[in-house]
């Protein structure tokens, strides 16, 4: 009864409706509000004005504010709202198909993996080949460290919650410790270059880097949505799934190697973003209980990505923080939270 009143409440569901509404008004208007943030003083019509000139051929040129907004603004706005919705999707499936609700790609050592390998291209590849060798390097690493979180763990991963975070985080200080051992014998050029990567930025967002990170994001959660009935089927164990004919190994596989291809790409875009994967998906949960609203996470994770972008940028007179400092800080507030309600509820 209590079930069925949960499903069918109308107040319940007119509430997901205002939110589901407030979001994508949010998503619209987002682009152009985070665009006018910045050193130089642009307002919300003149980022209006310039997306009718460059879209539509309607009114003149702004000069230099036309090229801040079109140039540099708005490119950054877009890759963050991708990167947000890539990692906030990648957490979600992750914790999902491993029934660990601490599972992140920064946690599970998918984030250090990729970097790493985005590391050994940036030290030992010329820069002609960079735009190719940096996603499939940073893949590569993103794939050994799936692999051996796997081989740590063992094959019954829904009783490892506890041993694949420890996993995970030994993993993440390991491919760490090796990057920093390849900095040390690199020139100060390589160590410079690479800083970007570790720290997490999206200062180098273009128009042609965007078509890579956005085709993957969404290739990704087509596939997610297509395998979406046996993704949430998982989360009443792995002796449910097979009941129910879904071969478990198989598609807990396929969506690691998924994830670690989302974030191998934005690493290789962005850089090292933590914890987005973690504190995205479970503010959906809270808001949106019994269900699996990928779309809304996605949707949720860009507009968050996109106003922690904008404070990064407005924070200090005349300097950017790193996107990856201010992660981290507030991510690591999220996870002591959610140890220390994991453990009340043991008691």
């Amino acid at each position: 009864m209590s079930t069925a009143s949960k499903v069918f409440n109308p107040q319940r569901r007119l509430v997901e409706y205002l939110l589901y509404s407030l979001v994508v008004g949010l998503t619209i208007l987002t682009p152009f509000a985070a665009t006018s943030f910045g050193a130089a003083t642009i307002s919300v019509v003149d980022v209006f004005s310039v997306l009718s000139h460059k879209l539509f051929s309607i009114g003149e040129s702004l000069g230099v504010r036309e090229r801040i907004i079109w140039e540099l603004r708005l490119p950054r706005v877009l890759l963050a709202f991708i990167a947000g919705a890539g990692l906030s999707i990648a957490g979600s499936v992750l914790q999902t198909v491993t029934r660990n609700p601490l599972a992140d790609p920064y946690l599970f050592g998918i984030s250090s993996g990729a970097s790493f390998g985005a590391v050994v291209v940036l030290t030992l590849f010329s820069q002609s080949v960079l735009w190719l060798s940096l996603p499939v390097g940073a893949f590569i690493g993103a794939s050994i460290s799936v692999v051996m979180v796997l081989g740590l763990c063992g094959r019954n991963l829904s009783t490892q919650v506890e041993r694949m975070l420890l996993s995970g985080v030994a993993i993440s200080f390991m491919f760490g410790a090796m990057a920093s051992l390849m900095l040390y014998f690199s020139s100060p050029q390589a160590a410079a270059s690479v800083l970007f990567w570790t720290l997490g930025s999206f200062a180098k967002a273009s128009w042609q880097g965007l078509w890579l990170p956005a085709a993957v994001v969404l290739i990704a959660m087509l596939i997610i949505l297509l395998n979406k009935r046996q993704i949430v089927a998982m989360r009443a164990g792995d002796e449910t799934a097979h009941t129910l004919g879904i071969n478990v190994s198989h598609l807990r596989l396929n969506m690691l190697l998924l994830c670690s291809l989302i974030t191998a790409i934005l690493v290789a875009n962005c850089g090292g973003i933590g914890f987005i994967g973690l504190m995205v998906p479970h503010t959906v949960r809270l808001l949106f209980p019994g269900r699996y609203p990928l779309l809304l996470t996605a949707l949720i994770g860009g507009l968050f990505m996109v106003w922690v972008d904008v404070l990064a940028r407005t924070l200090l007179s005349y300097q950017e923080l790193p996107v990856g400092i201010i992660t981290s800080v507030m991510g690591s507030i999220f996870f002591l939270f959610i140890l220390a309600s994991r453990s009340a509820k043991r008691i």
